[in-house]
């Protein structure tokens, strides 16, 4: 005998799998994780790690965080110390990530160009998810997808530092601000500096507090501009 379901009711079946498939495929996304390792002794801070999930959260972590990090930008004299942040990081970039994930393989590809060029600092690009762990290290590599996003997190990195050194300054030293700002609307005007988002908080902080300058206010509520 051959069963012959309903039409309405195949059609109830067909979308619980649809719905299943689509749960199944949600939950292997938000399983997955990125994370860019940096390491460089002739820098500071020498070593961070940028952790990033499918939906734009994450962390950054820096021990003696004093200069700019992997940019060479000069920056002001105030350290930042040790960096344990959680972050936040724009649809687009997070997208990029890991759509460049997805078509390097995962990072089970040979990032490393293996050309005689000056050392520009250890990166190693790890994934983590459904399909595995993997992870490609180099210094430069001859992938543009690859060193376009490398360049990318590292000027996330300089906006993170300085978003640091802001929130030092804003605590010890008010009068600092306004040239910590300055450095950092000009980083973001040459793209060394991006993602204000990650330090919006602060910015925010500044702009609205009236023992402020209000030259640095300004600057910090145009930068904020630049976090939409």
């Amino acid at each position: 005998m051959i069963w012959r379901f309903p039409a309405r009711l195949r059609a109830w079946v067909l979308m619980a799998i649809v719905f299943c498939v689509a749960l199944q495929s949600a939950h292997a996304l938000q399983s997955a994780q990125f994370q860019m390792d940096f390491t460089d002794a002739r820098q500071t801070p020498a070593h961070w790690v940028l952790t990033l999930n499918p939906d734009g959260s994450g962390s950054f972590e820096a021990e003696g965080g004093n200069q700019a990090g992997g940019t060479g930008q000069k920056m002001a004299g105030i350290a930042a110390g040790d960096v344990h942040r959680t972050i936040r990081l724009s649809a687009a970039l997070t997208e990029r990530v890991f759509a460049t994930a997805r078509a390097k393989k995962f990072f089970a590809y040979p990032c490393e160009s293996n050309l005689k060029v000056a050392f520009q600092g250890t990166k190693r690009f790890s994934y983590t998810g459904p399909e595995g762990s993997t992870s490609c290290e180099f210094n430069y590599s001859k992938d543009k997808e690859i060193e376009e996003l490398q360049n990318s997190l590292l000027a996330v990195e300089t906006t993170i530092l300085c978003g640091a050194r802001l929130e030092k300054l804003l605590q010890h030293d008010r009068l600092g601000l306004d040239e910590e700002l300055g450095n950092l609307i000009l980083w973001v005007h040459d793209g060394s500096a991006q993602e204000m988002g990650a330090i919006q908080e602060t910015l925010t902080r500044i702009a609205s507090d009236e023992e402020v300058m209000d030259r640095a206010r300004r600057k910090a509520r145009w930068l904020l501009t630049q976090a939409r």
